[in-house]
């Protein structure tokens, strides 16, 4: 089974089940079989903390998906069986920056891979998931660790702005720009401006999301239509119409956060999403 089988299966189960108990019950069929320990994850003990990622045959990313997974079954059912899981899971990928900028992730990491780290940790910290020890760095640090690598890396040498799909020139899709790295930086804006009330977060929340209908790769006339990505080698003139849902789903829960925040769509251009 794969993992984004499995967290769409859970999410699918908890808005089914009307109790708490049945929630965990239907939660514990899915985390709790032979495919969660002998299949997908990897649990090897180098050094310390212990390290927790997902086999070779799924994406980096996915692991800080399935974390956020976990997360949420603590949030809704407080069952806490997997919280230590998810806590050294978190705490070993955070690099020597505290950013999610991982060295064993060097030849691979895109904006969107950190990106997604970055909503677990923001979803730990406006959920009061378990703070880590004291010595460690904290779930609001790390999110905003994220955030701030992901603005320096904005980039107005082509397209007047936009994040890049990879991070790193020697990866393929360096000359991209995509709606889920942008989506990623407007998303963890947004739920940072409403954590904290600084209305810097939210500016870039405006800039990116701005950034993202001038561009052409967001689209009013059509239903908000969010297209796939861009090239920088023709100044973002050409747009891949490709359509993946998680792209308008990122900017969608943005989106309701920046309202959740200003309290009013007309001020940050978010009408009729």
């Amino acid at each position: 089974m794969k993992v984004k089988t499995l967290l769409c299966m859970l999410r699918s189960r908890f808005h089914k089940a009307w109790s708490k108990d049945s929630r965990k019950r239907n939660a514990q069929l899915l985390f709790g079989g032979s495919a969660w320990r002998d299949t997908w994850c990897s649990t090897t003990t180098v050094g310390s903390p212990t390290l927790v990622l997902l086999t070779q045959r799924y994406y980096w990313w996915e692991a800080g998906a399935m974390f956020g997974g976990l997360l949420d079954y603590w949030y809704l059912t407080g069952d806490d069986t997997w919280n230590d899981l998810v806590m050294q899971g978190l705490l070993h990928q955070t690099g020597p920056q505290n950013d999610y900028m991982t060295p064993n992730q060097t030849l691979t990491e895109g904006n969107d891979d950190q990106g997604f780290w970055g909503f677990t940790v923001m979803a730990a910290a406006e959920r009061n998931f378990p703070n880590p020890p004291p010595e460690s760095p904290q779930w609001l640090a790390l999110a905003q660790a994220v955030f701030n690598s992901m603005a320096n890396r904005w980039d107005t040498t082509s397209c007047n702005g936009g994040l890049r799909w990879q991070i790193f020139t020697w990866n393929k899709g360096w000359n991209y720009k995509n709606s889920i790295s942008n989506g990623c930086l407007f998303q963890l804006a947004a739920r940072l401006a409403r954590y904290t009330n600084n209305e810097t977060y939210a500016d870039w929340a405006k800039k990116s999301w701005d950034w993202q209908f001038g561009v052409g790769l967001g689209v009013v006339e059509n239903d908000y239509a969010f297209y796939d990505g861009t090239d920088v080698v023709n100044n973002c003139t050409a747009v891949d119409h490709i359509q993946w849902s998680y792209n308008a789903a990122t900017f969608l829960i943005g989106s309701a956060y920046m309202y959740n925040y200003v309290r009013d769509f007309a001020k940050i251009s978010l009408t009729n999403i």
